[in-house]
């Protein structure tokens, strides 16, 4: 346990965490107290964090479903919303155990479920998945190396894997027609957007992985326009959006020939699309 200086108890961190504009000060100070090896340590950090610095790129790491996801600098930080994302891709894995019988008991040379984290920033969607859903084909792909090289982190202890590039372009071919559940998490707040965002957004991560392009649904389109290409019959394409971009997302998945519904969570204030291909494929 840090020893901190009678200058810097609590009290006094969560007043100039709240100063700062942080939300959850009284959480956050007590998160930065027990990750600060030192007194020093523990003020470059709240320095650092009042300077607009995510919480998650100074400790390292976020909570996310539970888990503890690695986050290195300049990543981008998982949100709590979704975890609505996961809940439902688990939800839909393990209903087509059930409905198909498909069992881990079922014989040694059964196939796990394949899942693919689009777009997967740490990975931490994917990671996740796997943790509630039981044994899951996992892999994970990003256009930035940054967040490829911080998804090994966290998906290559589940056995899956991670891939750098482009969307679809680095999945390997063999996966084509055999993805059960497609996560994605794509850009999707319009260009013109970005600058009302909060400076630890629009200022330590990426643009690419926030700016959806002219109304924020650039993106989505790609996803869509290649998902029943990569989807088995009856699978499942799960994509995060906003509330006032829902109905424009299922009309896209919908011209593409997936079944779409909205889904939402008051919760966690979350929106997310749910196509399917039909099971004839």
């Amino acid at each position: 346990m840090p020893v901190i200086p009678q200058q810097f108890p609590h009290e006094t961190l969560t007043v100039r965490l709240r100063a700062a504009g942080c939300v959850f000060a009284e959480d956050e100070a007590r998160l930065l107290i027990a990750a600060a090896p030192t007194p020093e340590a523990l003020e470059a950090m709240v320095s650092r964090r009042v300077a607009g610095l995510p919480l998650e790129h100074i400790l390292g790491w976020a909570e996310f479903c539970g888990l503890r996801i690695a986050v290195d600098a300049g990543v981008f930080v998982p949100r709590r919303r979704t975890e609505f994302l996961v809940r439902q891709a688990a939800a839909r894995l393990n209903a087509w155990r059930l409905h198909a019988g498909r069992l881990e008991s079922a014989g040694p040379g059964r196939r796990s479920p394949v899942v693919i984290d689009l777009c997967c920033g740490s990975g931490a969607v994917g990671a996740a998945v796997a943790a509630l859903a039981g044994p899951v084909e996992l892999h994970c792909a990003d256009i930035d190396p940054a967040a490829a090289a911080c998804a090994r982190t966290n998906v290559l202890p589940l056995r899956g894997e991670v891939h750098e590039g482009d969307l679809y372009t680095p999945l390997p071919a063999e996966l084509r027609g055999r993805v059960r559940v497609l996560a994605v998490n794509a850009p999707y707040v319009p260009s013109a957007d970005i600058e009302t965002m909060p400076q630890e957004a629009r200022l330590h991560e990426p643009r690419a992985c926030l700016d959806g392009g002219a109304d924020g649904l650039e993106v989505q389109r790609r996803v869509a326009a290649e998902a029943r290409q990569w989807l088995a019959p009856g699978g499942h394409v799960l994509i995060e959006t906003s509330r006032r971009q829902a109905a424009r997302t299922a009309r896209i998945f919908r011209r593409h020939g997936l079944a779409a519904r909205v889904l939402r969570s008051e919760e966690l204030g979350a929106t997310v699309v749910a196509g399917e291909l039909p099971p004839s494929g």
